[in-house]
């Protein structure tokens, strides 16, 4: 099995040479000395996949985490989990902060997309390159709508300020545009990328392609894109016997169910443990510093109705570490329990994943998108929803179990354990969110918890930068609310 990475590389910075100089400079990259041959385009698409790395930094890994119904925000990041008021000003710059960030990726991109066709190189390498390109703005676009609505569309590399105006687009434009990426990606990105473990590939692309329809409702094309990974693709649900066996999906450097992470490792660090722990937390090293700024609220489905004997429960949540004397410490009663999932240093690796796309997700996606599908729940669905909590539950998947769903139940009901399932499995994934806003749940997710949420929340602020610097919007483009 070779993994799929997205590994942070070094950032490639292009500069334009203005139009007065004559002689072409040497000692930097420009347009008029860049692209010209397939090391450039190397280069170029290298460049792409750094700056998507850097957008899945802390703000908005925070963001993500903290617009849920299980986790509240302490400190700065308070506000973020109080849903009845809009966010403050510290907030509104991290949301200004991801929306640069992936709008950084998608100029990228399109820089690759304008310049590697012309580009005298092997074909089968363009062809590769410029479906990264597309494949990496589609989820960049894809990330952006989702979170701020109606955004701007742009398609050709933005080189100076006379290319910035650009105004909000339609959803259903953008979306278009999304899909219209993946497709041309999935022809041309491979299946199997070898010692590449950089590249994404076309199961990856399939991934994308499968959420953004599953998020349109378009059940069938769902069904069959996560259909198509299941069986053809060259993953396996990683064996888990006991808890800890879920290290060998987040805590290893290759394992059968990567399909799109971000890794890290003690020279490729990440601030995610950090907002998760308290300092100095054995057994093993949960994180040598911490602000504990992500505090799980068991007012939720990770409370006392989640079963005890499912592992992701215990891998996923803990109350005690043994200190530094074997002794078994509390956490302390202001703040109980705290996220697990990932850590500075699981068992000596070193190392951790942060999955985009895993191979679990494939099976969730499909038993969802085939249940809607039909009217109802198919065979095949509930089987591969019974696969994903007989792991779970440390049974073998391919096997009938104690735990497994019954037959016999309605779309909503099906749907509804899907959803469950899917807030087990990837707690602190980022992807709750997600789901809450695509099924129309947020308000009754807060409402189990106490809590009420404006409709301004619902979608995150337009950066004020964008609407003073962009020609083609004003305040009255900012969202509700802001």
């Amino acid at each position: 099995m070779k993994k799929v990475t997205i590994f942070i590389f070094a950032i490639l910075l292009f500069s334009s040479c203005k139009k007065e100089l004559e002689e072409v400079p040497k000692d930097f990259i420009s347009r008029a000395n860049y692209y010209k041959n397939a090391s450039d385009a190397e280069g170029a698409i290298t460049g792409v996949y750094s700056s998507f790395a850097d957008n899945y930094g802390i703000d908005y890994w925070l963001f993500l985490v903290l617009h849920t119904d299980y986790d509240d925000g302490r400190g700065s990041q308070a506000p973020i989990s109080a849903f009845d008021q809009i966010l403050d000003q510290s907030n509104i710059d991290r949301a200004g902060r991801i929306w640069s960030s992936f709008y950084n990726t998608i100029n990228r991109a399109n820089s690759v997309i304008d310049n590697v066709p012309a580009i005298d190189m092997d074909d089968a390498q363009k062809t590769q390159i410029l479906a990264e390109a597309h494949f990496l703005r589609a989820m960049s676009y894809f990330n952006l709508v989702r979170g701020f609505g109606s955004i701007p569309l742009k398609t050709k590399e933005s080189t100076d300020i006379n290319s910035i105006s650009s105004p909000r687009d339609p959803i259903d434009s953008v979306y278009e545009l999304i899909i219209s990426d993946a497709l041309t990606a999935e022809n041309g990105l491979p299946s199997d990328v070898g010692s590449s473990t950089g590249r994404v590939s076309v199961w990856a692309d399939k991934m994308l392609l499968a959420k953004v329809y599953l998020t349109l409702e378009q059940w069938s094309k769902a069904a069959q894109e996560s259909d198509d990974v299941i069986k053809n693709g060259p993953y396996a649900l990683v064996q888990v016997k006991q808890a800890n066996d879920f290290y060998k999906i987040f805590a290893s450097e290759t394992n059968t169910e990567d399909i799109l992470s971000i890794h890290y490792s003690d020279t490729r660090t990440s601030q995610i443990p950090t907002y998760m722990h308290r300092a100095n937390t054995p057994p093993y090293n949960y994180s040598s510093s911490g602000y504990y700024a992500w505090v799980p609220n068991t007012k939720s489905f990770i409370g006392n109705s989640w079963n005890d004997k499912d592992l992701r429960k215990s891998f996923n949540l803990y109350t005690k570490y043994i200190g530094p004397n074997g002794d078994s410490v509390s956490l302390p009663s202001s703040v109980p329990m705290l996220f697990k999932k990932f850590i500075s240093d699981p068992q000596g690796l070193n190392t951790y994943n942060a999955p985009i796309y895993r191979f679990s997700e494939a099976y969730l996606i499909y038993s969802e998108a085939a249940c809607m599908a039909n009217g109802s729940p198919t065979p095949s669905a509930l089987e591969r929803l019974n696969m994903i909590k007989r792991r779970a539950y440390g049974y073998n998947p391919a096997s009938v179990s104690p735990v497994d769903y019954s037959s016999g139940m309605d779309a909503e009901a099906f749907r509804d354990s899907v959803l469950q399932e899917r807030a087990y499995e990837f707690l602190i994934e980022g992807k709750r969110w997600w789901d809450l806003k695509r099924t129309s749940r947020v308000k009754e997710a807060m409402a189990a918890i106490g809590k009420n949420i404006i409709e301004a929340r619902l979608l995150w602020p337009i950066p004020e930068d964008e609407i003073n610097n962009n020609p083609a919007l004003n305040q009255h483009d900012q969202n509700p609310g802001y």
